[in-house]
């Protein structure tokens, strides 16, 4: 009986070291875990860290990348500007060169005709000389009425013409002569030579005397003497201004019609012309007595409205027209 409570004990002393033994492996479990935690949690916050890194990373690249892209895009349209401008001096260097081609090809056409034995190349031009003369005075003289100065142009086509040495040419010098000595017989141009008598009778139709009274004559009858100085006695089919606003009023339209037939004149207008020196006519007999001087001024402007106003010359343009005609058929 008393063996028994001896051998019960070992079983008591072996519970606290069984505790302690779990207690360090449950420490070192802890311990375990803890550092595996530590290192995971350094490894994630190492794989952060790296894909901050990679991610600013990319985002550098993608700034680079897009800097280039810029970059390329304005060099691709500066090329482009070039090209353009390229293009454009090209097209105008192939119009330069279209323009050079031909005028060289104009300048080889004229130094062939000027070379050319047949048309004589310094005769060619004395004729293109003669019938831009020729043109000259023709056109001075119709629509300027520069009679001096046609004349002197057709002179000098005379002259150039006289170095022309080709027989065929022989009718067309006979045909100027002609020509010039039909200009030489008109002596003044006539509108010129109108204007200027139209100016001379104007100052004349200007002067007009006054009308007096009218006195009685010794051999008029008695009563009339008697009268003569309280009646004035004018005839019932024409009327003299005398008085002063009348006068005014009647040189005024005097001068306005001259003024219009002077301006006819300018324009070579005939019927105009003549028209207001008919209504000159009617203000004239306002201002002039009946008088030998006023029949003489009637008919001084009766014969200048019938005077011409445009020279009357058939041969005129004669030689100009010849000589395109033999320079056609060459």
């Amino acid at each position: 009986m008393s063996a028994t409570p001896e051998a019960n004990p070992a079983p008591v002393s072996a519970t606290p070291s069984s505790r302690r033994s779990r207690g360090w492996l449950w420490l070192v479990l802890l311990l375990i875990v803890a550092g595996a935690g530590g290192y995971g949690w350094m490894q994630w916050q190492a794989k952060l860290e790296r894909d901050r890194e990679q991610a600013s990373d990319a985002g550098q690249r993608l700034d680079a990348l897009d800097g280039r892209i810029d970059s390329i895009r304005r060099d691709q349209r500066a090329q482009v500007q070039r090209l353009q401008q390229a293009d454009a001096t090209n097209r105008v260097l192939r119009d330069e060169l279209l323009g050079i081609g031909q005028r060289a090809a104009l300048l080889e056409d004229t130094v062939s005709k000027l070379a050319d034995p047949d048309r004589h190349g310094e005769q060619a031009l004395r004729l293109d000389e003669t019938e831009l003369l020729l043109s000259l005075g023709q056109q001075r003289l119709l629509i300027a009425g520069d009679l001096d100065g046609a004349r002197r142009a057709y002179a000098l086509a005379g002259h150039v013409l006289d170095g022309v040495d080709d027989p065929a040419y022989l009718s067309l010098r006979q045909t100027l002569q002609q020509e010039r000595a039909g200009l030489d017989a008109l002596g003044i141009e006539p509108r010129v030579q109108a204007m200027a008598e139209l100016d001379a009778l104007a100052q004349t139709a200007m002067i007009a005397p006054i009308e007096t009274s009218t006195q009685a004559q010794p051999e008029a009858p008695w009563w009339r003497r008697a009268f003569s100085t309280l009646i004035d006695v004018h005839p019932s089919d024409r009327m003299v201004a005398v008085q002063a606003s009348d006068r005014v009023a009647a040189m005024a339209g005097l001068q306005l019609e001259i003024s219009l037939a002077r301006a006819a004149a300018e324009r070579r207008d005939q019927p105009g012309f003549r028209a207001a020196l008919q209504r000159a006519d009617g203000w004239l007999t306002r201002l002039w007595p009946e008088s030998p001087s006023l029949q003489q001024q009637r008919s001084r402007m009766r014969a200048l409205a019938q005077r011409p106003l445009s020279l009357s010359l058939p041969t005129l343009g004669s030689t100009l027209q010849q000589l395109r005609q033999m320079r056609a058929a060459d």
